[in-house]
């Protein structure tokens, strides 16, 4: 029945982008946002889903693999040096080397990084041992192959994050995908920005079609976490380049620090100075800062003759900012203090934002629930593109 002469049409709802075909520019950013988003969307979700438990790894760990109480101490125990700890540890485990030590304030205790030595039998593994820093008691003696089921849940979740185990290139392709979603992100900004001034903030038609609920919920949230996810995109693509960014530093800042010695040359490990020196020697070079790990000599990394320590801050933020001290391993000299460069800087001021770990509890609450709504968004996302045919 058509409308009478006269008669005022009827009001309609302004029509979605799905419904009606952008044009101009409106056309490029409608195929940027639809490809981008189609392309990162599934590898977004497994990143979404194992990032999830990441967020509370540390109470994940701490309720399945519980530690032994930590025993009550007359005050006068005297702490063993750091190089009476690592005897100890090489004379249980000869067969293999310690790559690296760190110290830790809260509890106070000491972790070895233990790898196969040459006279290793074959398959034998790699260990991770803790000791109480205040009296040297052995703690825990844990290999790679026999982690508890909490160690195992977030070493699953964390490489499913980082590379869909699939090493460097899982992890370069997982950062062109952060740069995918990022795209996705300011192409759906750009795109429905229009669409959504001509209805109040917050509308989502659920009278209407399923469809159109559905595009309503997506780009409510899309608009409301947009920031975040921006930010989640950039910061995960920067984190994947982790990497190369340290290989480079060691081939340039490093060996450029390096050069300056006389020596280079590789030295036997019976003429190395004691680690607690070589914590001593770093600890003066960078007065307020905390010496918290040591890597020893290891040619694999351009370092045959040094130790290598890193320095962080106290603070909250100043924890995640790390400083290089080379000390030299025959003398116990130091050789140089690194600063890092920018792209190392801004690597270690990204992650605090990525993770949400830097004020407890309450900011993890936050960015789970963050994540847990962009999954809907993302899950809104493919169900929009699959029924876009339909009426």
């Amino acid at each position: 029945m058509r409308p009478q002469a006269g008669a005022a049409p009827r009001a309609r709802p302004p029509a979605s982008p799905s419904r009606r075909a952008p044009a101009g520019r409106g056309k490029t950013w409608y195929w940027l946002h639809k490809w981008s988003s189609l392309v990162c969307t599934l590898f977004l979700l497994v990143v979404c889903v194992s990032g999830l438990p990441l967020i509370f790894d540390e109470e994940i760990v701490a309720w399945l693999d519980p530690s032994p109480p930590w025993p009550t101490l007359a005050p006068a125990t005297p702490a063993p040096s750091l190089d009476a700890i690592i005897d100890a540890a090489r004379a249980r485990h000869g067969a293999h080397r310690i790559v690296d030590v760190e110290v830790l304030r809260d509890p106070p205790r000491v972790t070895l990084g233990l790898a196969p030595g040459p006279q290793a039998a074959p398959g034998t593994p790699s260990l991770r041992l803790e000791f109480d820093a205040r009296d040297g008691a052995a703690r825990a003696a844990i290999a790679d192959s026999d982690e508890g089921l909490g160690s195992r849940i977030v070493t699953l979740m964390t490489r499913l994050h980082i590379d869909l185990y699939g090493g460097l290139p899982g992890q370069l392709f997982l950062g062109a995908m952060a740069l995918l979603f990022a795209l996705a992100v300011v192409s759906g900004v750009v795109l429905y920005h229009p669409y959504m001034k001509k209805l109040p903030f917050g509308t989502v038609r659920g009278h209407r079609a399923r469809r159109l609920k559905w595009l309503d919920l997506h780009n409510l949230l899309g608009i409301v976490t947009v920031t975040w996810a921006l930010m989640m995109g950039l910061t995960g693509a920067l984190h994947e380049l982790a990497v190369p960014f340290f290989r480079h530093w060691l081939s340039t800042d490093v060996q450029a620090a390096l050069s300056t010695g006389r020596d280079l040359s590789a030295a036997d490990e019976a003429s190395w100075v004691p680690v607690q020196q070589a914590y001593a020697t770093a600890r003066a070079a960078v007065p307020g800062r905390q010496v918290e790990s040591l890597r020893f000599p290891d040619a694999g990394l351009g370092l045959p003759r040094h130790y290598l320590l890193w320095a962080k801050g106290d603070t909250a933020l100043g924890a995640h900012l790390f400083d290089a001290v080379l000390v030299d391993a025959p003398t116990g000299r130091l050789t140089a203090v690194l600063d890092m460069p920018w792209y190392l800087r801004a690597l270690q001021f990204s992650r605090p934002l990525h993770y949400g770990d830097t004020a407890g509890l309450p900011l993890k609450l936050i960015w789970a629930a963050l994540d847990l709504v962009m999954i809907v968004i993302l899950g809104s996302g493919l169900y929009l593109w699959r029924r876009r045919a339909r009426p």
